[in-house]
């Protein structure tokens, strides 16, 4: 891999890795279903005036609906569960957690596609499923009901982003990603449109503006850019790399910025979910789907080759 694209990659996984971070400041002032739509919302308008200014704008008429399902399946309900979620939870553990992604686009294209399932993966996944009990035990153990149903919220997400991959391979063969990335953003945003006007909305502070607006711009349509091109530099297997390194980003920002504590036992469940994840996608990697975190359009997060949206 060439010096440029490793550097992309570092910076692919500390965008999506810092989208947690992002989202746990602005959530506490903006509601969940705002601020999910306004990162769809202003993604699409940032990812609009580049493929205005390189005239290059994709139809959104010939696949609406695939479109409105990726939307909403890998956009709209990951970045609001992730959104809700981090009200009660960190975002170290959240970040850690979006790394389940590649178990759920496993189980589903077992089911879905009926892709057996090999004995690694099934070892992967129950390794990274230990670690997700472990992380769920540790982090829950003690608190409020609200705590678990954030931690289940994130696994939820997960599970969005794989079945999005998974209806991504079937549907979207031959439809370039830059199209995917554009319009699944504007279905996210018209799918999240009227929850979120249903929901009141207070005045947002300027930090919370530029996290949203960081979230919005940095974490979500820049990094669609920056995965496309690593895809079309390096490949799908390799670019799936950046799935090892946003928990550890994501941690690493949580720490540094926001002072939250990393304990023995978030570094054991990360450690297992993470050596879960490596095992799993190991020798499928090159026909996985991906889309994240958003991001994965196949993950990701996931997220045959995944077009992630992060987190």
């Amino acid at each position: 891999m060439a010096p440029s694209d490793i550097a992309r990659l570092l910076v692919l996984a500390g965008l999506w890795g810092g989208s947690f971070v992002f989202i746990r400041v602005a959530v506490l002032e903006m509601p969940p279903l705002w601020l999910a739509f306004a990162r769809v919302a202003l993604a699409f308008v940032a990812l609009l005036i580049v493929g205005a200014a390189q005239r290059s704008l994709p139809s959104f008429r010939s696949h609406w609906r695939d479109y409105l399902v990726i939307g909403a399946v890998n956009s709209a309900l990951p970045f609001a569960l992730y959104a809700f979620a981090e009200q009660y939870v960190n975002a170290s553990t959240a970040a850690i957690l979006n790394a389940t992604s590649p178990f759920f686009s496993a189980l589903v294209a077992a089911v879905w596609l009926k892709e057996p399932l090999t004995l690694r993966q099934l070892a992967g996944m129950a390794l990274g499923f230990g670690g997700v009990v472990w992380l769920l035990g540790w982090h829950s153990a003690g608190t409020s009901g609200a705590v678990v149903l954030a931690l289940v919220a994130c696994l939820a997400a997960a599970l969005c982003y794989g079945i999005g991959g998974v209806y991504t391979k079937l549907r979207m063969r031959g439809v370039p990603s830059t199209a995917i990335a554009l319009h699944s953003q504007l279905a996210a945003a018209v799918v999240l449109a009227a929850p979120a006007a249903a929901t009141p909305m207070p005045t947002p502070s300027v930090l919370v503006i530029a996290n949203v607006l960081a979230l919005a711009i940095a974490s979500t349509a820049y990094a669609y850019r920056l995965y496309f091109r690593l895809i079309a530099n390096v490949g799908p297997t390799r670019a799936l790399t950046v799935t090892f390194l946003i928990p550890l980003f994501g941690v690493l920002w949580g720490v540094m910025f926001l002072g939250e504590p990393l304990s023995s036992g978030m570094v054991l469940g990360g450690f297992l979910i993470l050596a879960g994840t490596w095992v799993t996608t190991r020798r499928s990697a090159s026909s996985s789907i991906r889309v994240d975190g958003g991001n994965q359009t196949s993950s990701a997060a996931g997220p045959s080759t995944c077009v992630r949206s992060s987190r």
